[in-house]
C-alpha cells in the first residue's frame, strides 16, 4: 500500500517541532479515490469535531496499516514512543463560508488526550490532484495561553455575530494571520503527498483560500485520509 523506502522531507514550524512530508506515499492512490466514491452516501458530518465537512470512517484493518506506516516511519521522529490508539477517516471540506461555525474560522490543536505524558499525532495524505485546494497551514498564538484558551472555549459557545463583536475575527476559513494567531508554515498540497505532525501542540488548519472550489465529489473535492495516533511521549 505505501512506498516502503519513502524520502521523508522536514520542514520546522517552531522551535522544537517539525512537519514531514513523503511524496509519493502510495502504490495507487487511484484506488482512494474509487473507494471513496463506492462508499460516498456514507460520508456524514460528526458532531464532535470543528472539521468544516463531511467523514468516512475507515475499518481497523486499513487503519492498521497507517499505524503501522507510521511507527515504522515517523514515530521515532515526532518524539513519540509506543502507540496506545488510533484511528483514521476519509474526509472532504465541503462547507461554504456562509456556513462556518466560529469555531471553524480559527485554528486548532488535536485535543483527544490530556495526559502529559502522550503525544497526538496527526496525518493528512492529499488525495486530490488540484494543488488551489488547499494543503495545511501552521499557526502560533500572539496571545497568552488564558487568552487564547478562552478564545477557543469561546469559538464553541458564542453566535457569530457575538464572536466577531468580541474578537474581531470575520466568518472565513482561516489561512492568515490576525489579531490572535500568526500563520508561521503552510505545506503545499500535492497529489499523493502524506504530512505528518504534532497535532497535540501545533495549532494547524486546512489552508482553504478557495471556498467557492469546494464540493462533495470524491473525483474533483478535497479528499484527504486522515490519521490520529495518541502515543506515549519520549522522555525528554
Amino acid at each position: 500500500m505505501f512506498n516502503p523506502d519513502p524520502i521523508i522531507q522536514s520542514i520546522p514550524i517552531t522551535p522544537g517541532f517539525e512537519c514531514l512530508v513523503i511524496d509519493d506515499a502510495l502504490s495507487d492512490p487511484e484506488r482512494w479515490i474509487a473507494l471513496a466514491a463506492e462508499h460516498r452516501d456514507a460520508f456524514e458530518s460528526t458532531a464532535f469535531n470543528a472539521y468544516p465537512g463531511v467523514e468516512l470512517r475507515m475499518p481497523d484493518a486499513l487503519s492498521a496499516r497507517l499505524d503501522a506506516y507510521f511507527a515504522e516511519q515517523v514515530r521515532h521522529r515526532l518524539g513519540a514512543r509506543r502507540i496506545l490508539r488510533m484511528y483514521s477517516r476519509l474526509a472532504m471540506a465541503t462547507r461554504p463560508v456562509s456556513e462556518l461555525e466560529p469555531r471553524q474560522w480559527i485554528c486548532h490543536r488535536d485535543r483527544l488526550e490530556i495526559a502529559a505524558d502522550r503525544i497526538v499525532a496527526a496525518s493528512v495524505l492529499y488525495l486530490f490532484k488540484d494543488p488551489s485546494l488547499g494543503g495545511t497551514a501552521f499557526f502560533v498564538p500572539r496571545r497568552g495561553q488564558r487568552e487564547t484558551a478562552m478564545l477557543i472555549h469561546e469559538s464553541g459557545q458564542l453566535s457569530p455575530a457575538e464572536f466577531t463583536r468580541k474578537y474581531g475575527i470575520a466568518p472565513s476559513y482561516p489561512v492568515a494571520s490576525n489579531d490572535w494567531f500568526e500563520k508561521v508554515e503552510a505545506i503545499e498540497a500535492k497529489w499523493n503527498r502524506l504530512i505528518f505532525y504534532d497535532g497535540g501542540e501545533l495549532f494547524h488548519a486546512s489552508n482553504i483560500d478557495a471556498p467557492e472550489k469546494l464540493n462533495a465529489d470524491p473525483a474533483r473535492g478535497r479528499l484527504t485520509w486522515n490519521g490520529f495516533f495518541i502515543c506515549r511521549r519520549k522522555a525528554r
